[in-house]
């Protein structure tokens, strides 16, 4: 099995609404904000290759949609989906299958692209299947009007039109050594994937955990749907991952590509960081 970190590019969020109720004071000494409080986040995603099936987790935010749209986001960096796959030795037709972690745009808008006329919006990965949790799948929908934003038809309807769309219902082993948890604090149904990988595990974060930042259980963001039930979360996983001595994955964490944990009196925080081709 072979692990590889694809980088999709960057986008600036608020601050404030990455860090939710905690204090700018606190958290720009983790992960500054420029002059305008916006801070840069990776959409970083990936690639599980075992030989017979060639995975990747989540695909990035896309290039379809408007100069506007854009325009809110401020997509920056080296890096696309399809030059970071070309830079470890695959194209986007290498890709068996696409487990996508959640609906939201920055996680799934790469998995759906325009054919070359623009005329029709096609899947980036034509051999693929495409893998959602089913609670996720019927709230994109049937969006509340919190995250309604977040949920673009444009990304959502070409996987179930394309047939190859796969709900997931529960806890399962979609491969071997790659198995899925359901959460629902972020949003209902984010899928987070765990994979064995020289005897360890890696967690691929997603919205759990977006960043090292984030480690501590009220570090929320103003996204998350149900930020109790999310710091529950967090508070239970956090336990597990660091008793399992599990490493974390960090989809958004631009200055972190994954870290261990370790116990102290203030709760689980990172005891390494590091990026996965150290393992």
């Amino acid at each position: 099995m072979k692990l590889l970190a694809i980088n999709t590019g960057n986008l600036k969020l608020d601050g404030g609404a990455m860090f939710s109720v905690v204090p700018k004071v606190i958290w720009n000494k983790l992960y500054p904000a420029d002059e305008n409080n916006l801070c840069n986040w990776s959409m970083r995603c990936l690639l599980v290759d075992t030989g017979d099936r060639r995975i990747l987790i989540d695909s990035g935010m896309g290039n379809k949609q408007s100069d506007k749209f854009f325009g809110y986001y401020y997509p920056n960096g080296d890096y696309s989906l399809e030059s970071s796959l070309a830079e470890h030795g695959y194209t986007t037709d290498d890709i068996t299958d696409n487990v996508i972690t959640h609906l939201h745009f920055d996680h799934c808008g790469g998995s759906i692209k325009y054919n070359e006329d623009k005329t029709q919006l096609i899947p980036t990965f034509k051999n693929a299947n495409f893998w959602v949790s089913r609670q996720q799948w019927e709230l994109a929908l049937n969006p509340n009007k919190r995250e309604k934003a977040s949920f673009l038809k444009e990304n959502i309807l070409p996987m179930q039109e394309s047939g190859k769309l796969k709900l997931v219902d529960n806890n399962t082993e979609l491969f071997s050594d790659f198995k899925v948890k359901i959460f629902t604090g972020h949003t209902d149904g984010q899928m987070i994937p765990y994979i064995k990988y020289k005897e360890r595990t890696i967690i691929f974060m997603a919205d759990l955990i977006p960043s090292v930042a984030h480690l501590p259980i009220p570090f929320l963001m103003s996204y998350d749907i149900k930020p109790l039930e999310l710091m529950k979360e967090k508070e239970e996983f956090l336990n597990e991952a660091a008793k399992n001595n599990s490493i974390l994955f960090f989809e958004h964490d631009l200055y972190h590509e994954c870290c261990s944990l370790k116990i102290t009196d203030k709760g689980v925080r990172e005891n390494e960081t590091f990026n996965l081709e150290e393992l």
